[in-house]
């Protein structure tokens, strides 16, 4: 089976190792998945697998997604993603499950990270704040973002207030520590992007 697979983010708990260490670990509800098209180098230039999951209603989804799924054989489906480069030998209409993974296993894992709005310097860049006595005027304020006259403008890449959060990010490294096929459950040791209930995309690492 392919080492990949789409998951839903349910929450964190912890459990308790066999050595009697107590892991805290990120709950993912994996699959199944199903195989809605298969790219090869051959006919679309590149190898991937594209997957599916999420069932929902018809009405949610658009009717080119729907009739892409119908030609897979698949039902409404809400969310659609390919993985390049990790075709293996699955074809259109397969299913891929948890079982694809053991523990032990390294996984990296990619999701939408939680939005936070527009933020300061403070909160968004661990910026230092400035006195808080005697009248100051500057608790928060980013201070001083470049020189005057030379060079008369401010350089590319100052850190300063802005949109903070909801950017696509990576989680590497992560060890697999439990494996529930009956659930379609994933147990991940630690913390993966994004709130409760979004969407990630979990692979083998390496």
């Amino acid at each position: 089976m392919m080492p990949a697979i789409l998951a839903r983010k349910l929450g964190m708990t912890q459990i308790f190792q066999e050595d009697g260490r107590l892991e805290r670990v990120t709950v993912l509800e994996a699959g199944p998945c199903l195989v809605t098209a298969v790219r090869t180098a051959e006919r679309d230039g590149y190898d991937a697998v594209q997957l599916a999951f999420g069932a929902t209603k018809e009405k949610h989804i658009t009717r080119a997604e729907l009739g892409h799924l119908r030609k897979a054989g698949a039902p409404p489906l809400r969310h659609v993603k390919e993985f390049r480069d990790e075709r293996g030998e699955l074809k259109m209409g397969e299913t891929v499950t948890v079982e694809a993974f053991a523990p032990g296993a390294k996984v990296k894992v990619s999701g939408t990270s939680k939005g936070k709005g527009f933020q300061g310097t403070v909160k968004r860049h661990g910026f230092s704040r400035g006195p808080v006595s005697h009248g100051s005027h500057n608790v928060r304020a980013p201070g001083s973002i470049g020189a005057s006259a030379d060079p008369a403008r401010v350089f590319k890449g100052i850190r300063g207030p802005g949109q903070m959060g909801n950017h696509r990010v990576t989680q590497r490294g992560l060890e697999i520590v439990g494996v529930d096929p009956e659930l379609n459950l994933l147990m991940v040791r630690g913390g993966v992007p994004g709130p409760p209930n979004g969407v990630v995309e979990v692979r083998t690492d390496g």
